[in-house]
């Protein structure tokens, strides 16, 4: 019978725990059991797809709202264009010129930098000259000898005209007295021969004076050139602009042709745009354009249109337009006149993305945003 006591009390000790309670009476005997944990609540798949499309919803209000403010803005700040108006995007450009040695040679001295604005005949470089210099002093020193050449010549020729007029005068007077018989046929012909000797010897001074002065002419040749690479060894800009690259450094040696700096000529700006087949065809050659960049929308720029491609080809992939890329366009550049290149030069940066407007028909006006400066 005891083990089934044992079974019975074994039993009964669930239920004191679960209602955490031991006898009332038996302090002692009395302990706390800890309260037992509820499980979490885990919500149902319904609940979740409810609250995905509340935030589906929201999220397409918000985008839809931002959607109609953009095309407001757009309507607003980029009015509709008149027919006649062609256009198309691109980025402002401006042709690059390398600043380059004439003669092999070690860079000396670099007296610009990359982003430096610089004139036309503004030097930027120079070129290690020393070994021009010594040539130099040597086609100076040979004009030199050549200039006493000259006068060492000069002095025998007149030495030389003295003694063909002292051989003249002979031959004068001894014609006279073999006409009065009293000089002989032989001396006669001695002293005509000595003329003839002095003026062959006169000739040949002359041609010597006229050898040295060649000689003094070909020094100075000499000097002048090696002068003039000298000078050519000054590297400077061709026309103003700013530095966009620096391609060497100080003690470098570079071969004949060696680029030190490239830089971007502010006179020659311009874009190129891409355009169809049927509006490409309405363009010609000094078409009345204006180019808006993106960093300046409200400063429309006045150019032409200065080439328009023979061939159609592919749009590049770096150009939007609003044909399909898969169609044939026609590259057509806009450029800004000189001038007013290089007075928009500090703010319209080669690289700025903007577009480019034509106007097609000459007898449309252009929009009042699209007017520019006169």
């Amino acid at each position: 019978m005891q083990p089934l006591m044992d079974d019975v009390d074994r039993k009964s000790e669930p239920v004191a725990r679960a209602g955490e309670v031991a006898s009332v009476g038996d302090e002692a005997s009395r302990s706390v059991v800890p309260t037992p944990r509820l499980p979490a609540t885990v919500p149902s798949a319904p609940a979740k797809r409810r609250r995905r499309l509340r935030f589906a919803a929201a999220l397409l209000a918000v985008l839809l709202g931002a959607g109609g403010g953009g095309i407001y803005w757009w309507k607003h700040s980029h009015p509709p264009l008149p027919p006649g108006i062609s256009f198309g995007n691109g980025r402002l450009e401006a042709d690059e010129i390398d600043i380059s040695t004439k003669f092999a040679g070690r860079v000396a001295e670099l007296r610009a930098d990359i982003g430096d604005v610089v004139t036309a005949g503004q030097v930027v470089a120079r070129m290690d000259t020393r070994d021009l210099q010594e040539q130099l002093k040597k086609s100076q020193a040979q004009m030199e000898q050549a200039r006493r050449l000259i006068e060492e010549a000069s002095a025998n020729l007149e030495q030389q005209h003295t003694q063909q007029k002292l051989a003249a005068q002979e031959l004068e007077r001894t014609q006279g007295l073999l006409a009065n018989g009293w000089a002989t046929r032989e001396l006669f012909d001695q002293r005509k021969q000595a003329l003839d000797g002095a003026n062959a010897a006169v000739s040949a001074a002359t041609t010597r004076v006229a050898q040295a002065e060649r000689a003094l002419e070909a020094s100075q040749h000499d000097v002048g050139l090696t002068m003039v690479n000298i000078r050519d060894n000054d590297l400077v800009a061709p026309a103003d602009g700013r530095l966009q690259y620096r391609l060497a450094n100080v003690g470098e040696v570079l071969p004949a042709g060696g680029k030190v700096f490239t830089m971007l000529d502010s006179s020659y700006a311009y874009m190129d745009i891409y355009l169809p087949t049927l509006e490409a065809g309405k363009i010609k050659i000094g078409t009345d354009a204006r180019i808006v960049l993106d960093a300046y929308p409200n400063t429309p720029i006045p150019a032409k249109v200065s080439f328009i491609a023979s061939q159609a080809q592919f749009t590049p992939k770096t150009v939007e337009t609003k044909s399909e890329r898969d169609k044939l366009m026609f590259r057509i550049r806009v450029r800004i006149d000189p001038e007013r290149s290089r007075i928009h030069a500090p703010s319209a940066q080669s690289g700025l993305p903007g577009v480019a407007y034509l106007r097609v028909d000459p007898n449309v006006a252009w929009p009042a945003n699209l007017l520019g400066q006169p």
